[in-house]
């Protein structure tokens, strides 16, 4: 990215407020690990929130586990 002439790189835009602003405040759950999937546009579009993207992989899930051939004990 270019920056306009004129402008120091380490100058901050005046709309810039970080005043409220807490240092590290997810450090504890990102370092613990993060599961965030990045959905394409198009399926993004067909599941309004996590709960109905986690409501279709379940049942995605379960077809594929009735699927499976049952296990025999002898």
């Amino acid at each position: 990215m270019t920056q306009p002439k004129g402008r120091k790189t380490e100058e901050l835009r005046t709309e810039y407020d970080f005043s409220r602003a807490v240092r590290g405040k997810h450090h504890a759950s990102y370092k613990a690990g993060t599961n965030v999937v990045l959905l394409e546009d198009d399926v993004a579009k067909a599941f309004p929130d996590s709960s109905s993207v986690n409501r279709a992989l379940r049942a995605i899930l379960e077809v594929a586990k009735s699927q499976l051939p049952s296990k025999r004990t002898a």
